[in-house]
């Protein structure tokens, strides 16, 4: 791979400056002297990647200026630059030191040990030094579909444009909802093709390439630590590296060195910096699932090869943003047994935080490790409560009654099938209490509005159908008369206390209509705005300036619910018109994401695909999306929105 000569060095990512820490400090895998393909890597952390597999027709999709301004460039600069798709896809090497390489790592994927995965999509071109103000920061950046690797497993390496496009806009998104998260520079799509089984039904389609550019501190991950695990009893296998204990302390003292300086700093006996790092690991996972639940986020394949080392959102696959509130929501198709639905992902973390503290093993103070295990509940349960405070306005006084106060909110919405953003969104509407005021008349307007963002009777007889197999929700309603007893030990297991508790609101829903319904629902909220409007009535003891206090508690909950989040339909919608060549709504969305909780007038409405065909992927079809009536990107979703199948 040569470098593009010294005359041509002019641009400004040919400028950019490289100095690769990792590949430095942890071992490599220097010349493998086999032709690229899958192997098992020993004794390294990475394997450099000699010889790029470049893409032809490269060209952009869209650019994320936040994220290009973290390497200290512009979309200008980007764009302008003729030779910059193919440096941005990893078809020609960046000249400023990049040094191409895939990492090492292992994975619990669906609890159960995986043995060797590693980057079989992703490439590492190397780390930039960016100078901020008086100091320098160093961005790790990567190419997400760059080709086959040592690690690829029978793959091809390439990644499609339909799944670039939601990892794009997500990590942007993301941030700009303020959850850490690695971040997306640009999207560059070809004129190559590969073919692809979308729906996981057997039926393979022509899909074009595309690569996104990933930029992160690091892209250290807690399977990272798992490639010197030993032997698995279950599955059989272990770590392409295991029992190297020497190579293990030298990645916990790259990565605690270099993003932990303060805890490496802080402590002179090994073991107790160790463990420091674990809890500090541990923190950051609580505080990032707490914000995941906060907007209504599903990670869907939350594997401990997908959990980062820092505490930020990693690899976006089938995530989805909720729709109507549903605690067992699961946004990969795949996730037949809902392991990683939106209610489980707070314990989902902690078990793979577990997995990291077995592959640390005596690096770490074994009882302490256990100790910061048993905190990381109460730790997601503060963090969740501090957050849901700042989405209810309540800012000045912590009360005991409020964690009853969200626990009575979220049981409403998802009773009444409200749709989780709107109804957030619109709760900064509900007036503060006045002396003399009706309860009906001051907060009827809005509950109006929220009933507007909650699910029809027909909706919600389809959500609350127990999913359970036949026979065997058969056999426990059977043992409902026949075995009390033992029905009464059953029934307290959750999955099977949910089907009931579905069963039951079935029932209800059966015996009445959509009026009754609505009436119902109407009541049930106003009830709820009056428990709020109560505890909204406490923030004003000993507060002086009540004027200035209501104003603060719309503007933090107007910054703390978003007005948009990226929908699976939204995306969807874009996907589709990309793979005709339109990229214009990736890029107007994307615009739309940078500003989440705007509500200043522009790009409020959806491009509309206009092919009658465009809906076959959902499986229904139903060609609303052919209608320019969809609406704005903030308004409750399309009936077909529902049925949209990721994998």
């Amino acid at each position: 791979m040569e470098p593009s000569s010294p005359q041509q060095q002019s641009s400004p990512l040919e400028r950019l400056r490289f100095r690769n820490v990792a590949l430095r400090r942890l071992p490599v895998e220097e010349d493998h002297g086999e032709k690229p393909g899958c192997r098992t890597v020993h004794g390294a952390c990475f394997s450099r990647v000699r010889a790029l597999q470049p893409l032809p027709g490269p060209r952009f999709v869209a650019v994320s200026r936040p994220a290009l301004a973290l390497l200290g460039l512009s979309a200008r600069d980007v764009l302008g630059d003729p030779a910059a798709p193919a440096y941005l896809s990893a078809s020609r090497l960046l000249p400023g030191g990049s040094e191409p390489a895939a990492h090492c790592y292992c994975g619990h994927q669906f609890g159960l040990f995986a043995g060797q995965l590693g980057d079989g999509a992703a490439l590492y071109l190397g780390e930039v030094e960016v100078e901020v103000e008086d100091r320098e920061e160093r961005w790790e950046i990567q190419v997400k579909g760059g080709g086959v690797t040592p690690y690829s497993r029978n793959g091809d390496g390439r990644k499609v444009l339909r799944s670039s496009i939601r990892e794009f806009l997500c990590s942007e998104a993301m941030a700009a909802l303020g959850v850490p998260t690695t971040r997306a520079a640009t999207l560059v799509t070809s004129d190559l093709y590969v073919s692809r089984d979308p729906l996981g039904n057997g039926r393979r389609v022509p899909e074009r390439c595309s690569v996104v550019l990933r930029v992160a501190p690091s892209f250290i991950r807690f399977g990272s630590f798992e490639i010197f695990l030993p032997q698995d009893d279950f599955s059989g296998l272990c770590g392409p590296s295991s029992g190297r204990h020497d190579i293990r302390a030298q990645m916990l003292d790259y990565v605690i060195e270099t993003f932990y300086p303060d805890i490496h700093h802080g402590h002179s006996n090994r073991k107790d910096r160790n463990t420091a790092f674990f809890k500090e690991a541990a923190t950051r996972t609580a505080k990032l699932v707490a914000q995941w639940q906060c907007v209504g986020f599903c990670h869907g394949v939350l594997n401990t090869d997908n959990m980062s080392i820092l505490g930020l959102t990693l690899d976006y696959g089938p995530f989805g943003f909720m729709d109507r509130f549903d605690p067992e929501y699961v946004c990969n198709a795949s996730d037949k047994r809902g392991r990683y639905s939106y209610r489980a992902q707070p314990s989902v973390c902690r078990w793979n935080l577990a997995r990291l503290a077995e592959a640390l093993g005596s690096e770490l103070h074994a009882a302490e490790a256990g100790a910061i295990l048993d905190e990381f509940m109460p730790t997601y349960e503060a963090s969740h409560l501090g957050n849901m405070r700042r989405k209810l306005g309540l800012l000045v006084r912590e009360e005991v009654e409020d964690a009853g106060l969200i626990s009575d909110l979220l049981r409403l919405m998802h009773n009444t099938g409200a749709d989780f953003t709107n109804s957030f969104r619109l709760l900064s509407s509900i007036p503060w209490p006045e002396d003399g005021d009706s309860e009906g008349t001051a907060v009827g307007p809005v509950v109006d509005l929220i009933l507007e963002q909650c699910a029809s009777i027909e909706e919600l007889k389809v959500a609350n159908k127990p999913t359970m197999e036949d026979g065997e929700l058969a056999m426990i309603l059977t043992m409902a008369q026949t075995n009390p007893v033992m029905f009464g030990m059953v029934a307290e297991r959750p999955e099977v206390a949910e089907q009931l508790e579905k069963m039951g609101r079935l029932r209800e829903l059966l015996s009445t209509d959509q009026d009754e319904l609505r009436l119902k629902q109407r009541d049930d909220w106003i009830r709820w705005t009056r428990q709020y409007r109560k505890r909204l009535a406490k923030e004003s003891d000993g507060v002086t300036d009540l004027s200035s206090l209501k104003k603060q508690r719309v503007s933090v909950m107007d910054n703390t619910n978003p007005r948009v989040v990226l929908r699976n339909y939204i995306a969807h919608n874009a996907i589709q018109l990309a793979e005709k060549g339109d990229f214009s709504e990736v890029r107007q969305i994307l615009k739309v994401l940078e500003y989440p909780f705007s509500d200043t007038p522009g790009f409020d409405h959806l491009s509309v695909c206009d092919d009658r065909t465009a809906t076959e992927s959902q499986g229904n079809g139903n060609n609303d999306i052919d209608n320019p009536s969809i609406g704005p990107y903030d308004s409750r979703p399309p009936a077909w929105a529902r049925d949209i199948c990721v994998t």
